[in-house]
C-alpha cells in the first residue's frame, strides 16, 4: 500500500490546519453553508478556495489546483459506502485515549479539537499517535446508502507521518456530556486554535463501547484529497442528542463529501 508520508513540518500543519487532514477532515461554519459566500476559505491553497455547494463543491476540486488533482482522478478516494463488505475478518484495533486539556479551532470548514502528546491508537501492529478530531454534518460515509447525522475523525500518525483515521457515527438519542465540552467552546467563526481554560476533555468518551470496526484503504476526504490513508469506522455509533448535533451543524454547516467509487478496492468487516 502506497502510505501518505507527511514530514514534520507538514504534521505540524495538519494540525494548525485540518483541511489538511482530511481523513475527511474539514467542514464549514455556518456563513459557508449553501446559503453562504460562494467562495467560501480554503486552507490546502492559497489561491484555491474550495468548498462544498456550487463552483467550489467537491465537484470541481480536482480541476481547482495542480495539487488538488488526486481529488479527480485518485482511484482510492473517500469516502465510500460500507454496505456490503466483501469479506469478514478480525481486525485487531485498539485505542488508548487520554483526557487532557483542550484546544479548539474552527478552520472555515470544521469545528477541531487538537490533542497533546499521549493518545494512541493500534491497528495490527501499527501505532498511531492521535493528533485531533474534527466532524462532519451529516456523515461522509454511508451505509447501504443511508448517511448518519453526523461523524467524528479521529485523525493520528505515526512517526513516519503515516496517517490512519478512526470515524465514529453519530445517531440521535440521548445527551452526551463530554460531546458538550465541544460544543460549548467551539468558535462560531473561523478562529485559530486556542486553548479552553478550565477544561478537561477525554477523547474516549467519544467512542462507542465496542470498537469493531471496518477497515479500508483510501484518502483525505479534503482537498489534496491524497491517498495512502488507513480508514476504520466502527460498525456501533454512538449518541448525541438532536440538539447538540444541531448546534454543531449550525456552524460547519453541510460539510460532507460524496461517496466515492470502491474501484475494487477491499472493505473488510470486523468481526472482533
Amino acid at each position: 500500500m502506497n502510505r501518505i508520508i507527511l514530514t514534520r513540518a507538514a504534521l505540524a500543519l495538519l494540525i494548525a490546519t485540518p483541511a489538511l487532514a482530511g481523513s475527511g477532515h474539514a467542514p464549514a461554519p455556518a456563513a459557508h453553508r449553501q446559503a453562504g459566500p460562494a467562495h467560501p476559505p480554503g486552507h490546502a491553497d492559497g489561491n484555491a478556495h474550495w468548498g462544498y455547494s456550487g463552483e467550489t463543491g467537491p465537484e470541481h476540486w480536482g480541476e481547482m489546483a495542480d495539487e488538488f488533482k488526486t481529488c479527480k482522478v485518485g482511484r482510492m478516494q473517500s469516502p465510500i459506502d460500507l454496505g456490503g463488505a466483501d469479506v469478514e475478518g478480525r481486525i485487531n484495533v485498539r485505542t488508548n485515549y487520554r483526557a487532557g486539556a483542550m484546544s479548539i479551532l474552527n478552520n472555515g470548514h470544521t469545528v477541531q479539537v487538537n490533542f497533546p502528546e499521549g493518545s494512541i491508537l493500534s491497528s495490527g501492529i501499527s501505532h498511531y499517535k492521535l493528533v485531533q478530531v474534527h466532524f462532519h454534518t451529516p456523515s461522509e460515509e454511508t451505509v447501504y446508502g443511508v448517511p448518519y447525522p453526523m461523524v467524528a475523525h479521529f485523525v493520528h500518525a505515526d512517526y513516519s507521518g503515516n496517517l490512519a483515521v478512526l470515524g465514529v457515527l453519530f445517531e440521535e438519542g440521548a445527551h452526551n456530556p463530554e460531546f458538550d465540552k465541544i460544543i460549548k467552546a467551539a468558535p462560531r467563526q473561523q478562529a485559530a486554535a486556542h486553548m479552553v481554560g478550565g477544561v478537561t476533555f477525554d477523547p474516549a468518551r467519544l467512542l462507542p463501547a465496542s470498537l469493531t470496526v471496518w477497515r479500508y484503504d483510501g484518502s483525505l476526504t479534503t482537498p489534496p484529497c491524497s491517498e495512502g490513508v488507513r480508514w476504520h469506522v466502527a460498525t456501533q455509533p454512538v449518541s448525541a442528542s438532536a440538539a447538540q448535533i444541531a448546534a454543531i451543524h449550525a456552524i460547519v454547516g453541510d460539510n460532507a463529501r460524496p461517496v466515492q467509487p470502491r474501484h475494487g478496492r477491499l472493505l473488510v468487516a470486523g468481526t472482533n
